[in-house]
């Protein structure tokens, strides 16, 4: 893919933002013959969709996301073939470790709410449960296994994904940010770009972390709060589970390279900024139930997102060019956590040596479910946006049913749990 191809004067879609969700819709429309444009203010896949831990799960999942979840896992055993590349994903299957009767009853709970979608979870003990588990020098009480889940590699999956839209004809372009929405009488005609105008009926907000910024700038209130996650990989080890496992206060996961990527559960961080307090009602309820999940922060982000510009002209450079890709500081607090408490239950994490580590900001909703939706508001535009962490597992899915709502052709699975009014918009 070239940095700098031919600005199409024109197209059918245009696709803003090139992280799985994008790179996914643009394939798909494609393949329909569709002529789209996507259009990625930095590289594809930089942000949070090569920064995930790179999970493919439908274990835990909200059930509003199951059936979506089954048709990305129908679409990740093919995405090799698809793609005609090595995306990474293998079925391996993940395991929710149980230390406690309450972390137990609470999986038992989901797993009989998720029975009406035939999933293939089920709970393990003894020697089913130490076999799953070599190296193991914990005492889980049990677990929940679902054989069906995987992972894949989050770099590799997404860049294969956009090369493979870009061979079935979509335009990729990157380095080029589209700074707003170009409309008339009401609707959508168009987006300007950095380096000009594309005409087109019909845009998708694909944008992330940046999705709620654009929209602001469009007068569309896109409630949307960004958590930071925190993640390492090590070199190589032997002698450690296959399966990609889960916990209270861990997940880690093989790679195709031997090694691992590890981080610590329910200590993603949220900073506090000013658009933090615009947004507190909306997400006063989420914040409260979920508070031992998320923790809060105040710092430099602050006065960084108060200096931000929140409009702009079409004429002038946006938060889009200045800053091209999200690359935030992981935190070495739990990071050095994350590697405590995989050592604490598996001795042979001791031998570990990281060999990376990175933050990542995902982009969660005031309900923690993504937004597939129209804009009744603003005929033309199209939201998929504020996957919650969740985007890179469902994002085959999700790009398949955004192609759906776009074409206008029966949906892949139901598009109303994912509807953007049911945040109160129109």
């Amino acid at each position: 893919m070239s940095d700098l191809p031919p600005l199409p004067a024109s197209t059918d879609v245009v696709i803003i933002g090139g992280g799985i969700i994008g790179a996914s819709t643009a394939l798909f429309l494609a393949q329909a013959g569709i002529r789209v444009v996507l259009c990625e203010k930095g590289r594809i896949g930089g942000e949070q969709s090569s920064r995930n831990w790179g999970w493919t799960r439908i274990m835990g999942r909200d059930l509003a996301e199951i059936p979506l979840g089954l048709e990305s896992l129908r679409l990740w055993s093919e995405m090799n073939q698809i793609t005609g590349a090595e995306t990474g994903w293998r079925r391996c299957g993940i395991l929710n470790m149980c230390m406690t009767e309450a972390e137990l009853a609470k999986q038992e709970a989901w797993l009989a709410s998720a029975q009406g979608f035939q999933i293939s979870s089920r709970v393990v003990r003894g020697a089913d449960l130490a076999e799953m588990l070599p190296g193991l020098a914990a005492k889980p009480i049990a677990g929940l296994h679902t054989p069906g889940d995987g992972r894949a590699e989050p770099a590799q999956a997404t860049e294969a994904i956009a090369r493979a839209a870009e061979a079935a004809g979509a335009v990729i372009l990157t380095g080029c940010a589209v700074r707003g929405l170009d409309r008339a009488g009401g609707k959508i005609i168009g987006v300007v770009t950095e380096r000009g105008r594309i005409a087109a009926p019909q845009v998708v907000l694909a944008g992330g972390a940046w999705s709620r910024l654009f929209a602001g700038n469009a007068g569309i209130n896109l409630p949307s709060l960004t958590i930071l996650g925190s993640v390492l990989r090590t070199k190589p080890l032997a002698g450690l589970p296959e399966l990609t496992v889960g916990g209270a206060r861990i997940a880690f996961r093989k790679r195709l390279d031997g090694g691992y990527t590890m981080s610590m559960r329910n200590a993603s961080i949220s900073d506090i900024t000013p658009d933090s307090f615009r947004q507190l009602g909306t997400f006063l309820p989420s914040l409260i139930s979920g508070w031992r999940e998320v923790h809060l922060r105040l710092g430099r982000a602050f006065m960084d997102e108060a200096m931000q510009k929140r409009r702009w002209g079409m004429d002038e450079a946006t938060p889009f060019e200045a800053v091209r890709v999200l690359d935030p500081r992981p935190s070495k607090a739990v990071l050095a956590g994350a590697k405590r408490v995989a050592t604490e239950a598996f001795p042979g994490f001791a031998a570990m040596e990281v060999v990376q580590s990175w933050g990542g900001l995902m982009d969660v909703t005031p309900d923690a479910v993504p937004v597939i939706s129209d804009v009744a508001q603003m005929p033309g535009l199209y939201l998929a946006t504020g996957f919650s962490g969740h985007g890179f597992g469902i994002g085959p899915g999700a790009g398949r049913l955004m192609a759906d709502i776009v074409l206008g052709r029966p949906p892949v699975v139901d598009p109303a749990v994912f509807r953007f009014g049911r945040f109160g918009h129109a």
